[in-house]
């Protein structure tokens, strides 16, 4: 069987990346390696004091379209997706990078990890995933590819990632369901993993930098990656050579997840 693929292998494609916060951001790499690949891509910022940082990004990499995007905000979800529908009428890849717990919940441990702040991280950080699937499915008419951002501490304990852990093992569950009940519609679904990287969302926590250092040390490639490396993986997994992968955790680490 000939497999028919554009060229390049995501030419027309509609993207949509959630979660840019600036240059650094992993969906930015996301964003750009789509992008190279000739993808129309729709980008999101958090807020107006965000959308400074964000909104150069939209301008490089020609946005068509450019909204705001707080998922704890009523309606705003809702819009977004309104807005993909009126516009392209479609959508083929979706890149769900955001995460975020309270401070305190997040320092302290997951044994002083209070209830409200866990109830934010998962309602953030994961079920915001299954509110995208959800209005992204039925624009997925042709089948499409999501992507989830987690770490390898959802599958071992990494210090100081306390109730983030728990968090990303249950967006990786997740996947896995989405996988699952979307597969017969064309629909596959990754969650990805990378190695630690400098961006604002790593900044809280705490003794970052040692863990950098040590994945460079354990990492059999012997550098560290960087967002350019989880954006092509993306791309890759969203081109036709990829059909038939979907609901497995995807490494993006040098291949630190393999050391004990």
């Amino acid at each position: 069987m000939t497999l028919q693929v554009p060229r390049p292998p995501l030419k027309g494609c509609k993207a949509l990346v959630v979660g840019i916060a600036n240059e650094y951001s992993i969906a930015y790499g996301c964003a750009k390696a789509f992008h190279e690949l000739e993808a129309d891509v729709a980008i999101t910022y958090l807020n107006e004091k965000s959308r400074r940082f964000v909104e150069p990004i939209a301008k490089e990499l020609a946005a068509p379209i450019f909204m705001p995007l707080d998922v704890s905000q009523p309606g705003e979800l809702e819009a977004l997706f309104e807005r993909i529908a009126r516009d392209w009428g479609r959508l083929d890849i979706l890149v769900h990078s955001i995460a975020w717990a309270p401070k305190d919940d997040l320092q302290g441990g997951l044994l002083q990890c209070s209830a409200e702040g866990f109830g934010k991280a998962i309602d953030i950080s994961c079920h915001s995933f299954i509110r995208m699937a959800r209005l992204a499915a039925p624009l997925m008419k042709e089948g499409g590819t999501l992507f989830a951002m987690s770490y390898h501490g959802a599958q071992k304990v990494v210090a100081n990632y306390n109730v983030m852990g728990p968090v990303k093992a249950a967006l990786e569950a997740c996947c896995r369901y989405l996988a699952y009940e979307l597969g017969p519609q064309g629909i596959r679904v990754h969650a990805i993993s990378p190695g630690p990287l400098k961006t604002r969302a790593a900044s809280g926590l705490k003794d970052f930098d040692l863990l950098l250092n040590e994945a460079m040390q354990r990492a059999p490639a012997g550098e560290l990656v960087d967002i350019m490396d989880v954006g092509f993986a993306c791309a890759y997994l969203a081109t036709p050579y990829a059909r038939r992968i979907t609901g497995g955790t995807v490494y993006v680490d040098g291949g630190v997840n393999i050391m004990a």
